[in-house]
């Protein structure tokens, strides 16, 4: 255990997200993503676990440490509903909740039709799977930057 740091962010996760720079994105994926086979196509190319969780506390957690480039752009993507673009579920408004609570105001996410959210996964940086079992409980999260004033030293 660490002080200051969410105890569910175990070393490879936090290794992970030390290492992205500005612009590289992760993905949060539920338990009906094809994680492993994205995860081996991903930048670090092997799977990372939070999977005791479900994907609004494991991006609540994320979110302590991860700075969001929301504002230079929306910086957390949705799974789009098939069929149904705007549809907002119950977990993808509870994730859009812990966002907002993150940023200090509203930053509302993109919607990735399901086929392109396979496509951008296989771009990021890492996949980081959760125990999500609701469906359409995978997001992609862009990091931003912090500036050197708000460091901890």
């Amino acid at each position: 255990m660490l002080k200051g740091i969410h105890p569910a962010l175990n070393a490879d996760v936090l290794k992970a997200l030390r290492n992205m720079g500005h612009g590289d994105t992760l993905v949060v994926s539920d338990g009906n993503f094809p994680s492993d086979s994205i995860a081996r196509q991903s930048r670090i190319g092997k799977l990372l676990t939070m999977e005791n969780m479900s994907a609004p506390d494991a991006i609540k957690a994320i979110l302590s440490v991860f700075p969001l480039d929301t504002p230079l752009q929306p910086s957390v993507g949705r799974m789009e509903v098939i069929g149904k673009p705007d549809e907002i579920p119950e977990l993808q408004a509870e994730v859009q909740t812990i966002v907002d609570a993150s940023e200090g105001q509203p930053a509302p996410m993109y919607a990735v039709e399901r086929m392109a959210f396979y496509e951008e996964a296989k771009k990021a940086y890492c996949v980081i799977a959760t125990g999500e079992t609701r469906f359409y409980g995978c997001f992609l999260l862009t990091k931003g930057v912090i500036p050197a004033e708000d460091l901890a030293v």
